[in-house]
């Protein structure tokens, strides 16, 4: 009998955070409160496989994480710990399954088996050749 539990499936999404609250607008992004505390703990976030990819978008508020879990649940849980979130300097504003049609070799070969992350499909198939 295996007694390793099986491993529940891991699943990519696309999440949209927004900076408000007590955001300093004066101030850039590495010198807002707690701003050690957040990296380490976005770090780590990467360290774990949790997130993919992630940074801000063009202007002042929005923030795009990729991320591998199991549910959109796990998503929220795991984000809530976040020291920013919780001094609500961020705010996750959507989270979205994602699959992936297109991409290049380096996210077929080492990203996504690295994360583990299930129904990521990499590149689109290929029409099937027709010949006359």
């Amino acid at each position: 009998m295996n007694d390793v539990a099986a491993t529940p499936p891991l699943y990519l999404f696309a999440v949209r955070n927004q900076r408000g609250g007590p955001w300093d607008w004066s101030r850039p992004m590495r010198e807002q409160e707690a701003w050690k505390e957040h990296a380490a703990f976005m770090n780590a976030l990467v360290d774990d496989g949790f997130v993919l990819l992630g940074g801000p978008l063009e202007g002042d508020r929005d923030v795009l994480l990729i991320v591998t879990a199991g549910s959109e649940a796990a998503v929220r849980d795991r984000l809530a710990e976040d020291p920013w979130q919780r001094a609500g300097m961020l705010t996750t504003t959507a989270i979205e399954g994602w699959t992936i049609l297109l991409s290049p070799e380096i996210l077929d070969t080492v990203l996504l088996p690295m994360a583990g992350a299930a129904g990521a499909t990499g590149r689109a198939p290929m029409p099937e050749t027709v010949s006359t």
